[in-house]
């Protein structure tokens, strides 16, 4: 790798960032690298540290001990004001008294920038974010959606070398934040900055971040894709934190370089790899709902993709519970050893000749391939 390419993989550089409050570890020995034009996403629930970080980023908190390095130069000592950076946040913070127009220059006439430039500058955010014809328009006169444009276009106007969004699309309805995530991050990539977002809704930071990484206790429990952290958690936590997961607790009874053995109380496991653990290790298998398969009959040898796994990744159940969702329906089966499976089922076919209901007697089974066994 060139030092130019290692430079822009490392433009922002957090190393080894602390903050503590009294006693309390806010954020503790956190340590990342995020490439230019990147969108990372710090996910986690309430109080694991993840807007400390973020503030600390922007300068409104000041580190315990570590580093900030953002594009080579140090700027953890720096005020926010010298920082080339910007935050948009949840509220969005907009004056109420002033237009669209004037709401986008205000941070520029701060900066006493020439009139022309400013002007120029605004009309080249309202032409990215599609509201030209709003220019003119209060905030109280937009909806939710046109508002967080008007934010986004405020902190983009004095193109900061990185942008930090808290909550980005938390004030809006669903139904508006699955269309809102798809524009935000087409203008993000369109301009090129480098963002790191802060959120609790994971299928938020799934739908728009290029990485994320996973925060509890102030530290980062695990970084990567949004599909590598989906597919393959590192811990009960982020499976079950990221998406729907059943969790079965069992023991190794076998561990080969191809696969290994895990009896738990509801069935045999035989998953198509190998762990390297020990004989009769406490270990976790986790399977998401949409990988499990459920037919009335108990599934023959022939309808394994590995004939070895016949008898195996199976339960019975009864059907407790059906939740129909338009695409998928949710059906949460009860096992004899009293654990409740979720297992969803794409709505392929308008209608089904052979609909499963509550109180039906069921099977469930799955391929070795697709459950990830945790060990922590």
């Amino acid at each position: 790798m060139t030092s130019s390419a290692t430079e822009n993989s490392r433009f922002l550089r957090v190393s080894q960032l602390s903050k503590h409050f009294n006693d309390v570890k806010a954020v503790d020995q956190v340590s990342l690298d995020i490439a230019q034009g990147e969108i990372f996403a710090l996910l986690g629930g309430s109080g694991c540290g993840k807007s400390t970080l973020l503030r600390m980023l922007a300068g409104f908190e000041s580190p315990t001990s570590g580093e900030i390095h953002l594009a080579g130069e140090p700027i953890g000592a720096l005020p926010p004001y010298e920082r080339p950076i910007n935050m948009m946040f949840q509220s969005y913070a907009l004056f109420p008294h002033l237009t669209v127009a004037q709401n986008i220059a205000f941070g520029l006439e701060r900066d006493r920038l020439p009139k022309a430039e400013v002007q120029a500058r605004v009309q080249e955010m309202l032409a990215l974010v599609q509201l030209k014809p709003y220019a003119q328009r209060k905030p109280h006169q937009l909806s939710g959606g046109q508002q967080q444009r008007v934010a986004l276009a405020r902190s983009l106007a004095k193109r900061p070398r990185l942008l930090l969004l808290e909550e980005p699309l938390g004030a809006l309805d669903k139904k508006l934040r699955e269309q809102t995530q798809i524009e935000l991050v087409a203008i993000l990539k369109k301009v090129g900055v480098t963002c790191v977002m802060v959120t609790h809704d994971q299928e938020e930071a799934m739908a728009m971040a290029d990485r994320i990484a996973v925060m509890r206790d102030g530290r980062i429990l695990q970084m990567g894709a949004p599909k590598d952290i989906y597919e393959t958690p590192n811990s009960r936590f982020v499976a079950e934190f990221i998406g729907n997961v059943n969790l079965f607790s069992g023991r190794v009874t076998e561990d080969e370089p191809d696969h290994v053995v895990i009896d738990s109380p509801e069935c045999r496991h035989y998953v198509s790899h190998g762990i390297t653990g020990t004989a009769d290790m406490p270990v976790s298998v986790a399977l998401r709902p949409e990988k499990i398969c459920l037919s009335m009959t108990e599934p023959t040898a022939e309808a394994r993709e590995l004939p070895q796994e016949a008898g195996c990744n199976q339960v019975q159940g009864c059907i407790t519970g059906v939740g129909y969702f338009g695409s998928f329906t949710t059906y949460h089966l009860r096992t004899e050893s009293g654990l409740t499976l979720k297992a969803t089922l794409s709505n392929a076919a308008r209608h089904d000749e052979h609909p499963l209901g509550q109180g039906d007697a069921v099977w469930a089974w799955w391929d070795g391939s697709d459950v990830v066994v945790l060990t922590q």
